[in-house]
């Protein structure tokens, strides 16, 4: 399991597939501010809160030309369910052996009622324009966490 990367560093490469069955490519974003989110489950509580948060902040972000990208386990098919019922207007896309995830440090150890066991942390990344990592938020609170990824893109 990785170290959280650092902001300054480059963000880790990664290709995978959409919620619409094409593939995207991290670097093909290039020249645009992203919002890398990584979330453990399609339609569960917390994660529809935060997708739902990023959704209702879409204006905010279109305005910044901000892509937000979230990224989960899940196959393309649970996403594009979880986009429609929701109406998320971005890109969700499938990890489903955690390698983006592991590489930017989101696959961890965690613990719940004493059991240990690896599995994905609710964390984002702000990635610039130049494909640098901006700022990285570590167990993120899904209620309040689009409001602060436009307080920290404000401040860029």
């Amino acid at each position: 399991m990785a170290d959280w990367p650092e902001p300054g560093t480059k963000a880790p490469a990664f290709t995978l597939p959409a919620h619409d069955g094409s593939k995207l490519r991290l670097s093909s974003l290039r020249g645009r501010p992203v919002v890398l989110y990584f979330y453990p489950k399609d339609d569960t509580p917390g994660c529809t809160v935060e997708a739902c948060g990023f959704r209702d902040a879409a204006g905010d972000l279109d305005a910044i030309d901000a892509v937000v990208l979230g990224i989960s386990p899940d196959t393309p098919e649970s996403h594009a369910a979880f986009r429609a019922k929701h109406r998320l207007p971005f890109t969700l896309l499938s990890d489903p052996d955690h390698a983006v995830a592991d590489a930017y440090g989101a696959w961890r150890m965690k613990t719940l009622y004493g059991r240990r066991f690896a599995g994905l942390v609710r964390s984002t990344f702000l990635i610039d324009a130049t494909g640098r990592i901006t700022r990285v938020f570590k167990s993120v609170r899904p209620a309040t966490h689009a409001a602060q990824v436009l307080a920290a893109l404000a401040d860029a």
